[in-house]
């Protein structure tokens, strides 16, 4: 549930708090108690009582673990916990108890997301995989496993996607490529997903999204929409582009901008895109940095009129991640993803 990530993340900020597993199972069991609120199966009053109970009893038993701080520092720490809880609470109770599905934001309403919070192999019901080794048109040095826990999976309310540096088949190195396809696309939106770069020489993440199906033709036809690219090789600069039979960059004519994002590996960011008929707005927390009109001639110039899905994947090496060689000290390497999330106009 979203309401109880808020709440982890900010108690994970809390100067001096060590998030322990212990802690994470006790948020896990409240955040089984805001769903059945949500759904109407527990009463607002049995769900403060359920958040007493962490305050008085859990947490308690943890502070007095963390012999590090003295006494004011821990009851600072407790009261600042629960006064998270209730002022979330009461947040959410003011916005007319509307359900997480229906979340709104710039006039847009949340039609799909994944916060990621079921530990394991990612969520066959939102997530499938492109796997292979064969250099997915780019000279890629990576073989995409297909649900191999070591390449993707999801953990601590993060997906993981990991590239190492292993033999695979007839490759030095494996990673994961997750689709939406087959189970979900959409004609329009804003798509946002917050995520964490890995970092390195030779590391190539992508946020990116594909036709369902080649309406116009083949690649680059029927068109591409790349969220985020981000090379290794030159650090915290974070692309945007489009590809369609008329703007692409075989030809010299893609179109794309680029953003510096200095803490692109080390820190959380959402990136996201906004689509219409009309246009497509390329973001980074909530900046716009790239735009795309729509000129109204043929599809060669716009091939956005049919349904796209999502895709995340970590490339190793290739024409443009393997321009300035691999170092193969770094690995292995993640990009964590914090959530993805799809809002449509109301």
């Amino acid at each position: 549930m979203q309401l109880t990530k808020n709440i982890k993340r900010q108690i994970r900020e809390l100067p001096g708090l060590l998030y322990q597993k212990e802690l994470n199972a006790e948020l896990t069991k409240l955040d089984a108690h805001f769903g059945q609120w949500r759904q109407g199966s527990l009463s607002p009053f049995d769900l403060v009582e359920h958040i007493h109970e962490f305050h008085q009893k859990p947490a308690r038993e943890l502070y007095s673990r963390f012999s590090f701080l003295n006494l004011a520092q821990k009851q600072t720490m407790k009261s600042t916990i629960f006064l998270l809880f209730l002022i979330l609470l009461l947040t959410n109770c003011s916005q007319d108890n509307k359900p997480a599905d229906t979340q709104t934001t710039d006039g847009y309403e949340l039609v799909w997301s994944d916060e990621f919070e079921q530990p394991g192999l990612p969520d066959s019901t939102k997530w499938n995989y492109d796997a292979g080794g064969h250099g997915w048109g780019n000279r890629e040095l990576q073989f995409y496993t297909h649900r191999r826990r070591e390449n993707a999976r999801v953990e601590g309310g993060k997906l993981i996607i990991e590239a190492r540096k292993e033999q695979w088949d007839t490759s030095n190195y494996t990673s994961a490529k997750l689709v939406s396809r087959g189970n979900q696309s959409w004609l329009y939106g804003k798509f946002e997903v917050s995520a964490k770069l890995p970092k390195g020489r030779g590391t190539w993440p992508a946020v990116w999204m594909m036709p369902e199906k080649d309406t116009h033709g083949g690649w680059p036809a029927s068109g591409e929409i790349d969220i985020m690219e981000h090379v290794g090789f030159n650090p915290g600069v974070v692309h945007g582009s489009v590809h369609t039979e008329a703007y692409n960059h075989v030809i010299g004519t893609n179109k794309s901008d680029t953003l510096v994002v200095p803490g692109a590996m080390d820190a959380f960011h959402v990136y996201a895109v906004e689509w219409s008929a009309d246009s497509l707005f390329f973001l980074i927390d909530g900046e716009r940095y790239h735009s795309f009109a729509n000129e109204h001639k043929t599809y060669k110039e716009w091939p956005y009129d049919h349904p796209f899905y999502l895709i995340l994947n970590i490339a190793v090496g290739g024409n443009w991640g393997g321009q300035k060689g691999i170092d193969d000290s770094i690995w292995p390497q993640k990009m964590e993803v914090d959530y993805v999330r799809v809002y449509q106009k109301k």
